[in-house]
Formats: structure tokens, C-alpha cells, sequence
């Protein structure tokens, strides 16, 4: 009987010589697609478990799909971008992260965890952009695992979407490298960083370093990304008076425009001690960050108990310019530039 493969042996035949590296003696490189910066020897992989040197060359993943499927561009979630438009969704396989709460944990943890199976599907560039066309989604997004440590296919498929006039956009844990933005640049125009608290003991145990994914927020800011923040919010792991006004005064240190998405944590993956997040929690993470000085503030996954923060209001006049229940769009006053009708105040965004 035939052989069978394990994922990463089949996965290694959709791999190519990535770009993201630098080479050095005795056959060993560095790979800066993500923050860990991993030396990688011959024959062993980096953290991510899909990006590896074999004979001194790094080799990264290319030509498939661990997850595809055409979303509302709120559910990224991205509030001021193409409000009510989709964006078609693609994610590979692994992450340089092991978030014991992971919600997309089918797709980044396959590769750490037995017990989860996913199959990749292979595809070309133009059959995403294909899609992307068919259902009249102006965005296309990498998401689903940590896009960063797949930047080399992310970069194939958004050079032939930039062809067709599709804005592209990053789905991430901010995990990122001064190398691996400069690398995507020139085809990513969204990127929503999931910041995940302001402790860095917590965030070692998922696998990250604050400080990194704190630069990485400032860095992407300045290299001119329209950026979105999502904090999930969880009970007793990140949700104190104290850690939320960490994360509102550094955000506002940043950009005070910049949106602050507080989301509610459910139970799923090896997370399931604590108690799913209430509205109250998300309604008193909005209103600390308004506090802090943050002017767009929103509340996830709880739709219609958290009042005011599921709107777009203009921070001059007040005016309700976006109104939302949960991914659907209520009303959108908003003119096609992204002006306040009322009091002409541009809002920040990628409206058009």
C-alpha cells in the first residue's frame, strides 16, 4: 500500500524559495517574516512549523488555501473600510503564535495539535482574484493563520488583485519585522492587528512579545497602513481597569483616530475556564478608551446590547454617520469620501 503523507510532508510540496531571509555560514538563515526572527540550521523549521531550510535555502508556503470564504468586511473586522461591502477571505495553514483561545485554531494550530485536521486546497492567484470579481468584493484579505508567515504567497495573490483594482488586506497578530512590512507595502492597504493585551509575561505565554507588536502598530501607522485594533476581550486575562487603560493610552499615544474594536471572548479550542464576556465588560472597555481619548471606539459579537458602540459617530458634530446591528449596515450617511454631511469633518478611512 501506498505511503501516506503527513500534512507537513504534503505541505512541503506547495513551497518555493521565499524572499524573507538572509543566508549565512554552515547553511543556516535568518528568516524575518515574523518577530521571532528565527535562525533557522539545515533541516529544522522556524517557530511557524511552515517555513524551513533545507540544503541553506528557506522554503515558504505558496499555492493553496487552508480556509477560503467571502465575509463581511465588518467581521474582520474593519468599521472604516467599504461599510456593508465583503471581502473575499483566504487563510493558509500555522501560526507563530499557540493562543489557547484561538478562534481560527483549525487553521493556525494543525501543524502544533494532533487532535486538529485541515487539508490544504490548492489554487492560483487568479482563481482567488476570480472570486473576489464573481462576488463584487472590493477587498481581499489574508486571514484565518498569521499572514505573516505566509507573505510570500500573500504578495503573489495581491499583485495580480492590485491588477483588478482590489484593495488587499492583513488579518494579524502584529507580530511583525521591519523587513516583512516593507516586503508587503507596496500591496497590503489594510491591516487589523489583534493586540492582545498590555501584559508581557501574558503575552509570552501565547507565544509573542509585547514590545514587538507594540512597534509593529507604531511602524505600520507611519508607513501610511490604514489600521484597525481588536482587543478580545477576557475575563480575568486581560479585561482590568488597569490593562484596558494601558492599551487606550498607548493606542492614543499612537493615533487617537485609530478604531479600538473591544470583542467578547467565547468559550472555544483549550480555552474554556473562563466565563464567556458579557456586554457590561465590553460597554466598560469602550467607555475607558474614551476616556484615554480614543475617538472610534467599538463593541463586538454582542449585537444589539451594546448600544451606541456598534455606530459610527462623527467625533465633531455627533452626528450618527454608520449605524450597525452585528455585519449589517443600518443606515450609512457618510458621503462616498468619507465626509461628515453635517459639519464637513473628513473621518478617517478607506472608504472608496
Amino acid at each position: 500500500m501506498p505511503q501516506t503523507l503527513t500534512l507537513q510532508q504534503l505541505l512541503a510540496g506547495h513551497t518555493h524559495e521565499g524572499a524573507l531571509y538572509e543566508k549565512l555560514p554552515n547553511k543556516e538563515l535568518r528568516c524575518f517574516a515574523c518577530g521571532h526572527r528565527c535562525l533557522i540550521r539545515e533541516g529544522r523549521d522556524g517557530i511557524c512549523r511552515v517555513r524551513f531550510n533545507r540544503d541553506g535555502i528557506l522554503y515558504v508556503p505558496t499555492g493553496y488555501v487552508g480556509a477560503l470564504q467571502c465575509d463581511p468586511i465588518e467581521k474582520k473586522p474593519f468599521f472604516h473600510a467599504f461599510p456593508g461591502r465583503d471581502a473575499l477571505s483566504f487563510g493558509m495553514l500555522g501560526c507563530d503564535y499557540h493562543c489557547p483561545y484561538c478562534q481560527n485554531f483549525l487553521t493556525s494550530q494543525v501543524l502544533r495539535d494532533p487532535d486538529v485536521i485541515s487539508h490544504p486546497m490548492p489554487t492560483r492567484p487568479k482563481e482567488l482574484v476570480s472570486l473576489a470579481k464573481k462576488y463584487h468584493a472590493p477587498v481581499i484579505a489574508s486571514t484565518y493563520n498569521e499572514p505573516l508567515i505566509t507573505s510570500e504567497w500573500a504578495v503573489e495573490v495581491f499583485q495580480v488583485a492590485k491588477q483588478e483594482n482590489l484593495k488587499c488586506a492583513y488579518i494579524s497578530n502584529g507580530n511583525g519585522t521591519p523587513e516583512v512590512l516593507s516586503y508587503i507595502r507596496p500591496w497590503v492597504d489594510l491591516y487589523k492587528v489583534d493586540l492582545k493585551g498590555f501584559d508581557d509575561k501574558q503575552y509570552r505565554q501565547l507565544g509573542g512579545v509585547l514590545k514587538t507588536v507594540l512597534e509593529t502598530i507604531e511602524r505600520l501607522k507611519s508607513m501610511g497602513f490604514w489600521v484597525e485594533i481588536v482587543t478580545l476581550t477576557i475575563p480575568g486575562f486581560n479585561d482590568s481597569d488597569e490593562e484596558l487603560a494601558q492599551i487606550a493610552k498607548f493606542l492614543v499615544s499612537v493615533s487617537p483616530e485609530i478604531p479600538w474594536h473591544v470583542t467578547a471572548f467565547h468559550k472555544d479550542y483549550k480555552m474554556q475556564e473562563p466565563d464567556n464576556t458579557n456586554a457590561k465588560t465590553l460597554l466598560r472597555a469602550a467607555q475607558i478608551g474614551e476616556a484615554a481619548g480614543l475617538k472610534f471606539i467599538y463593541a463586538g459579537n454582542l449585537p444589539g446590547q451594546v448600544g451606541k458602540y456598534e455606530n459610527t459617530y462623527c467625533p465633531g458634530c455627533k452626528t450618527l454617520l454608520i449605524e450597525r446591528h452585528g455585519y449589517t449596515i443600518l443606515k450609512d450617511l457618510l458621503t462616498p469620501t468619507g465626509v461628515c454631511p453635517t459639519c464637513k469633518r473628513t473621518i478617517p478611512g478607506v472608504w472608496n
